[in-house]
This record gives C-alpha cells, structure tokens and sequence, in this order.
C-alpha cells in the first residue's frame, strides 16, 4: 500500500503561482511513476504532469506546458507541482498518484491521494 498526502492548494489571482506537494508513504519502491490529474466541477479527471522514478523523464499535458513544471525529491518521498502563469482554467481539485507506467492515462496508477482545492481568480 502507498499513502498520498497532498498539500499546497488554495486561492490565487491569475498570473500567480502556487507549489503543491505531495508525500507518498508505504511501499513507494513499487510506484515508480508520480503523477497530478485535476479535476475541474462537472468534468472529468485529467492528466496535468508525471515524472519517473528518475527525474529524467517528465511529461506535460499541453494545456500546462511551459507553466507548471514536476518535479521530485526521493529523499523525501515528494514529488512537487509548481504552477505559474496560473488562469482561471486551472481552477480543480488537484490529485496526486503513483503507479507503474503509462505515465498520462490515469487507468494506470493505483493509489490516490485525497485532493488539494486551486482556486484562480480572475
């Protein structure tokens, strides 16, 4: 079992930034991948970014490419989401989660942490 805290979340004008962090806990050496999926009210849970075990490989979802930038701190056992340039759009609860591959389908990774609110006003 892996455990997934999130934290970070909260209300920021566009144009701001936040950095989320999440903990993982448990058996981390068998989820190699970490990602963030958001989830938006009334719509469906998207991949945001993922990052391998590594570091090295990273992955963006077009929509926040050149904004947010993964990252992860092994020592730790947390991985980091760092937003900029943030608009309203980004406005979702903001998931973390550990698997094993594939890295941007979420039917892939098996454990969830709780969720983390990001509110942008505009």
């Amino acid at each position: 079992q892996v455990q997934l805290v999130e934290s970070g979340g909260g209300l920021v004008q566009a144009g701001g930034s936040l950095r989320l962090s999440c903990v993982a806990s448990g058996r981390t050496f068998s989820t190699p991948v970490m990602g963030w999926f958001r989830q938006a009210p009334g719509k469906e849970r998207r991949f945001a970014a993922a990052i391998r075990r590594s570091g090295s490989s990273t992955y963006y979802a077009d929509s926040v490419k050149g904004r947010f930038t993964i990252s992860r701190d092994n020592a730790k056992n947390t991985v980091y989401l760092q937003m900029n340039s943030l608009k309203p759009e980004d406005t979702a609860v903001y998931y973390c989660a550990a698997g094993r591959g594939g890295p941007l389908n979420l039917n892939e990774y098996d454990y969830w942490g709780q969720g983390t609110q990001v509110t942008v006003s505009s």
